[in-house]
């Protein structure tokens, strides 16, 4: 599937000094910084639910410092 993007000339300047400096095509940072991207929100998303998930359960977190009291540390 090919797409094509609208870029200012300095917003296209931009793009193709990040690919040359990574070594990739354009279509390949492209490609990256959207999946990339994707992977970011996903991550937030599933850390958020799990976070709500452990408040509704009654968990209870504590200071380090009694943690490794307990452990003997």
């Amino acid at each position: 599937m090919a797409f094509s993007i609208r870029l200012t000339d300095e917003e296209r300047s931009l793009a193709e000094s990040y690919a040359k400096l990574h070594s990739f095509s354009l279509s390949e940072a492209f490609k990256r910084a959207l999946f990339e991207k994707i992977e970011d929100e996903y991550d937030l998303a599933v850390s958020a639910e799990a976070y709500n998930e452990y408040l509704a359960g009654g968990k209870r977190s504590r200071p380090a410092d009694e943690f490794w009291k307990e452990l003997g540390i």
